[in-house]
């Protein structure tokens, strides 16, 4: 199955389960009104199951909606962004969103909102393990608003498999990608001269860093160099890239 295909099917599922909920339904209710057992339509909320338009016309009756507009409204344009600090996601990720003209969001805000707390505190206090938690929690919350978002991911989430898999699922994911360099003297000229702070070899374990979650950051849809392309060039290139994934997109739906 092509990754088209895919990320159409975790849209249909994501739609699903976002309307029988809205309904009150349990699962086993949404099966028994669409006529399925209860198995296949666990692996229809999963993205997993193998179903022909019949089907999914029982499932959007039992919805009490109509398939052109389970359909339509399945697409999800949000653009997340991925990489370390340093690689101009905050920077792009608004200029992009301008273009767009949609809501740029950073998932790290809204993770000390829920919290009512800043990120160093949530890890003093609570640990890494609870912001993971709240971290895909305010992200399938802010999806399912579905309304195109350019969001940016914390550098870490690829060690949350969950929030991950969901981000890479229902969103096209760019990796904005830089020299170690780079990521450093950004940080430094926006005044965090933590990373730098009594470490000797901080630009190594930067390499290391980057050596490690470049597997991960890879899997994206579309990569950009920000190293080797201006502002301008990387806001230009992925509204071109996003156009052209649109484009695909909408020919599966049709």
């Amino acid at each position: 199955m092509k990754p088209q295909e895919i990320k159409l099917l975790a849209n249909l599922a994501h739609r699903i389960k976002e309307l029988r909920l809205q309904k009150g339904f349990t699962v086993k209710e949404a099966a028994d009104k669409s006529g399925f057992s209860l198995r296949f339509y666990h692996y229809l909320e999963a993205g997993t199951a193998n179903v022909s338009i019949t089907k999914l016309s029982g499932v959007a009756e039992a919805l009490n909606i109509s398939l052109y507009e389970l359909f339509r409204q399945n697409v999800h344009n949000s653009i997340a962004l991925l990489g370390l600090r340093g690689g101009g996601k905050s920077t792009i990720g608004h200029k992009l969103a301008k273009v767009l003209k949609c809501k740029f969001i950073e998932l790290d805000n809204h993770i000390e909102r829920t919290a009512a707390l800043p990120l160093s505190k949530i890890f003093t206090l609570h640990g890494e393990d609870y912001y993971r938690k709240l971290e895909g929690q305010c992200l399938n919350k802010i999806l399912t608003k579905r309304e195109r978002q350019v969001i940016e991911l914390p550098g870490g989430i690829i060690k949350n498999e969950s929030a991950f898999d969901l981000a890479r699922k229902l969103c096209t994911t760019v990796w904005l990608k830089a020299r170690p360099e780079d990521h450093m003297n950004r940080v430094y000229l926006q005044g965090d001269t933590r990373p730098m702070a009594n470490r000797k070899n901080a630009m190594d374990e930067l390499k290391q860093i980057l050596s490690d979650r470049e597997p991960f950051y890879g899997l994206a849809d579309i990569t950009v160099d920000t190293s080797t392309h201006s502002i301008k060039e990387t806001v230009e290139i992925l509204a071109n890239e996003l156009s052209k994934t649109n484009s695909r997109r909408n020919s599966l739906q049709h």
